[in-house]
Order: structure tokens, then C-alpha cells, then sequence
């Protein structure tokens, strides 16, 4: 049972260090060279992102995180390790990077994708004041979020050799 544990603890914090990652990356670069395009440069590439994004690698990874955490808890042997309170706090705060992403990400996606092709929206300065701003902030939250869970599987990691 070991084993099982260790790969899905390993799998995990993989998979958890992928998405903090791609949430950073958002954060100190992509977000930020788009801030230097006009309204609808903006959200064409916004849409064209979201869209992209909706693949089988993002998907792994962001529901993989949680779920091979949950599993590496629930394979835990209980046996004096100190590791069953990293995975349970790594596993509850993924679970609120999914609520914030589902909640808060994916509704101003959607609404960006609602506003239409880019040069037939009449306003797009409003577009783009509506999404950014909110999206750029519960972006930067659900990074230092999975960044804390992956620092959590990785202290699991430690803990475990």
C-alpha cells in the first residue's frame, strides 16, 4: 500500500506544481503583457486563451491535483508519519482553488466569451474593465493557493523518505 501512496503522492505534488505554475504564469507575465494591448487585442486573446485552455493536459492536471491528493490520503497508513495534515490541508485547498475557479474564473470567462467577436463589441473598454481587474485578482489568489498546496505535497514528499 506503500507504494500506491507514494505514487500518488508523488502524481500529486507533479501535478499540484504544474497548475500553481500556470496560475504564476498568469500572474507575472501573461497577465501583464496583455496589460499593454489595446481593449481589443485584450479580449481577443482572452477568448482565444479560453478556449485553448479547455484541453486534456489542463484538465489532468487541475482535476488531478485534488484527486491524487485525496488518494494519497486515503492511502495513508496512519503508522506515526506526520503526513496525514499536509495532504488533508493540501486537499481542502484545492478544493478551494476548483470553488474559486468555477465560481469566479470561469463566470467572467464565460461573460467575456458572451460579449462576442472583439471588433463587433460597441464598448470594449468596458469588456475588458468588467473581466480584468476581477480575473487578474482571483487568478493571483487561486496561484498563491496552489503554490501553498504544492509546498504542502512537497513537505509530504519529505516527510515520507
Amino acid at each position: 500500500m506503500r507504494t500506491w501512496q507514494d505514487a500518488a503522492l508523488m502524481l500529486a505534488t507533479v501535478t499540484s506544481g504544474l497548475v500553481a505554475g500556470l496560475f504564476y504564469a498568469f500572474a507575472c507575465s501573461v497577465m501583464l503583457g496583455l496589460r499593454r494591448v489595446d481593449d481589443r487585442a485584450f479580449i481577443e486573446v482572452m477568448q482565444r486563451i479560453n478556449v485553448a485552455i479547455l484541453n486534456g493536459w489542463f484538465a489532468a492536471c487541475f482535476v488531478g491535483a485534488p484527486l491524487l491528493t485525496l488518494i494519497a490520503l486515503l492511502l495513508d497508513p496512519f503508522d506515526g508519519r506526520p503526513l496525514s495534515l499536509p495532504l488533508a490541508a493540501a486537499l481542502a485547498i484545492h478544493i478551494a482553488a476548483l470553488a474559486i475557479t468555477f465560481r469566479a474564473n470561469i463566470p467572467l470567462n464565460n461573460a467575456l466569451e458572451a460579449a462576442g467577436p472583439p471588433a463587433q463589441i460597441t464598448d470594449p473598454a468596458q469588456v475588458r474593465h468588467s473581466f480584468e481587474k476581477p480575473w487578474v485578482r482571483w487568478n493571483l489568489i487561486r496561484a498563491i493557493a496552489c503554490t501553498a498546496a504544492f509546498a504542502l505535497l512537497c513537505w509530504s514528499l519529505l516527510t515520507t523518505a
